[in-house]
């Protein structure tokens, strides 16, 4: 009964959700925002079990030592001290304002976690660019077509190319417009069969990784 309980309901909530879509009727549209409650309250608990995860393997990593533990420390009181900058806990405090209003919340979330962003996304590029470097190496031809297309792309807001720019900007616009949109619209498509396969697969027992098995 283990596994044949889990299998039902996952079998029952599946074919529920992919058919309600298709019955405009009032009591399916309350059971399907009813289902949607349940969604963020599982999500919750999800969120505590990461942040209990979390907490567990830091913990781990500083009692024994381990390389780098000190990054440990630090993420945890950034974790906690978010938690309770962004609480009513600060009240007890004497604050004014609390949650997202909270002075220091604002201030670490403008000048600590936004500065973060941007510094990882900044070595990002250079990680980018050396793949694009050898992608970019024109050894066959639609390595130089993919070649060309990011020249145009690239050089579209070049404010020194005089009239030619004009051009060049005709050929980028066509580029985004046309080869680019047909490519993400096939990628998309794709993705979406890719998703019905595996909700098909979960639904029907095939697919049991959620259960923790191969």
């Amino acid at each position: 009964m283990k596994r044949e309980i889990p299998l039902l309901i996952v079998f029952v909530a599946g074919c529920f959700m992919a058919i309600q879509f298709f019955v405009p009727h009032a009591s399916s549209e309350y059971v399907y925002e009813f289902v949607m409650d349940w969604t963020i309250i599982i999500g919750v608990f999800a969120m505590a079990l990461g942040i209990w995860s979390f907490v567990k393997v830091s913990l781990n990593k500083i009692n024994r030592r381990q390389e780098n533990w000190q990054y440990s420390i630090v993420a945890m009181a950034g974790l906690f001290g978010m938690i309770v900058f962004g609480s009513s806990i600060m009240k007890l405090f004497g604050a004014t304002q609390v949650g997202l209003e909270s002075y220091m919340f604002k201030h670490f979330f403008d000048y600590v976690i936004i500065p973060l962003h941007a510094t990882t996304f900044s070595l990002l590029a250079f990680y980018i660019a050396s793949a694009a470097f050898r992608a970019f190496k024109a050894h066959s031809l639609m390595a130089t077509v993919l070649l060309v297309s990011a020249l145009i792309i690239m050089l579209r807001f070049n404010p020194f190319l005089g009239p030619v720019g004009e051009y060049v900007g005709d050929g980028a616009a066509w580029i985004l417009n046309y080869p680019n949109m047909a490519a993400k619209r096939a990628i998309g498509i794709g993705i979406g069969l890719g998703m019905v396969a595996t909700a098909l697969k979960v639904i029907l027992g095939i697919e049991r990784g959620y259960m923790g098995s191969d």
